[in-house]
């Protein structure tokens, strides 16, 4: 079992930054691999990265590749993605979630424990 709590949202302006912080309780964080999505009303979750266990691999969307980046302390049970260069089209709740089988890294069905969200603002 595994019990996710995202923080660190909030308001900011077009070419901000934010830091996005998830806390995870639970024996098996520092052995699966983590991703965050973001969702906007009436759409579908979208993949936005993920790292697997030990740090080593990420993936990015195209979205945000080369503005954000995922990284992770296992010793703090601790994911996080800073997020800079912010857009009005990155508004969105943010989710953390730990990976739980399937084949493929940016579909949400391969993660099986999710955070509540955290919301994101970008004003223009």
């Amino acid at each position: 079992q595994v019990q996710l709590v995202e923080s660190g949202g909030g308001l900011v302006q077009a070419g901000g930054s934010l830091r996005l912080s998830c806390a995870a309780s639970g024996r098996t964080f520092s052995s699966r691999a983590m991703g965050w999505f973001r969702q906007t009303p009436g759409k579908e979750r979208e993949f936005v990265a993920t790292i697997n266990w030990s740090g080593s691999t990420t993936y990015y969307a195209n979205s945000v590749k080369g503005r954000f980046t995922i990284s992770r302390d296992n010793a703090k049970n601790t994911v996080y993605l800073q997020m800079n260069s912010l857009k009005p089209e990155d508004t969105a709740t943010y989710y953390c979630a730990a990976r739980t089988g399937g084949n493929n890294y940016d579909n949400h069905a391969s993660y099986g424990y999710w955070g509540q969200g955290t919301q994101v603002t970008v004003s223009s």
